[in-house]
């Protein structure tokens, strides 16, 4: 199983309601990307990460390690807001190169740790609900909220794909292994080739074999997934109630009032 998918089965939050986990994220998600706020993204930030160490039983280490994923892309994204080459600098640094300058100024400065913390804090969500919410109790919800059938289908599909393509993947990169097909890098690259076809081939072939069973079961156009019922509770309700109304009027206050 993919790393996600262990943390969030071994969950403590992995039992409760799914809608209310669903309804925080995306609730929380779209105030912390409208609002552009440093200070709502740290709280947004911070909520989301003692819900899911602290209340989900994540390791702290795990859910660093994973924060620390999107900060390579966020950085790289950044450095062309924040960094410019003028003939004349500006008030943040100066670095001579000839008779330009690699500058930067206060304003860009700040713009960009706003997008970076942006993004985390929207990512942070999202992690709250893959940390703690199985793929299919997350479906179950689309399919209440009238999502349309083909993509919840696609969805659960590719899901279950992964998995195969995966355990597919290591058992070919093993016997090339075991074959020195990575003995030097244009072994590597002849075996990475090889394997990325083969997988094609594979996954190609498994669809074929995946929708013959499925006519064989009666298929009408809808796959039917057992889901647990597990009623919402009041109190848990009021509490994201109270914290995103809470953010909200906050974010409206920095952004209108201060």
């Amino acid at each position: 199983m993919i790393t996600i998918d262990k943390l969030c089965y071994q969950s403590k939050l992995r039992y409760e309601n799914a809608g209310e986990k669903f309804a925080f994220s995306v609730i929380t998600l779209c105030i912390c990307v409208v609002s552009r706020s440093i200070e709502v993204s740290c709280i947004v930030l911070a909520a989301s990460g003692i819900l899911t160490v602290w209340k989900g039983g994540v390791p702290l280490w795990r859910y660093i390690r994973f924060l620390t994923l999107p900060l390579a892309f966020l950085f790289v994204s950044t450095i062309a807001i924040m960094f410019n080459i003028k003939k004349a600098p500006l008030d943040l640094f100066a670095v001579p190169i000839g008779s330009w300058y690699l500058t930067a100024s206060t304003d860009s400065f700040f713009y960009a740790v706003q997008l970076i913390l942006t993004a985390l804090g929207a990512v942070s969500c999202l992690y709250f609900l893959a940390f703690t919410t199985p793929v299919p109790d997350i479906l179950t919800v689309l399919r209440r909220i009238h999502c349309p059938g083909l993509l919840i289908e696609l969805m659960l599909l590719i899901y279950r794909f992964i998995f195969i393509l995966l355990e597919t993947a290591s058992a070919i990169s093993t016997a090339q292994n075991c074959r020195l097909g990575n003995k030097d890098y244009r072994t590597s690259m002849r075996s990475f080739g090889l394997l990325g076809s083969i997988l094609m081939i594979r996954a190609v072939s498994r669809s074929n074999i995946l929708y013959d069973a499925m006519e064989a079961r009666c298929y009408d156009g809808q796959i039917r997934v057992l889901s647990e019922n597990r009623p919402p509770r009041k109190k848990i309700i009021a509490e994201i109630v109270l914290f995103d109304a809470a953010l909200l009027l906050f974010a409206i206050w920095r952004k209108f009032f201060v």
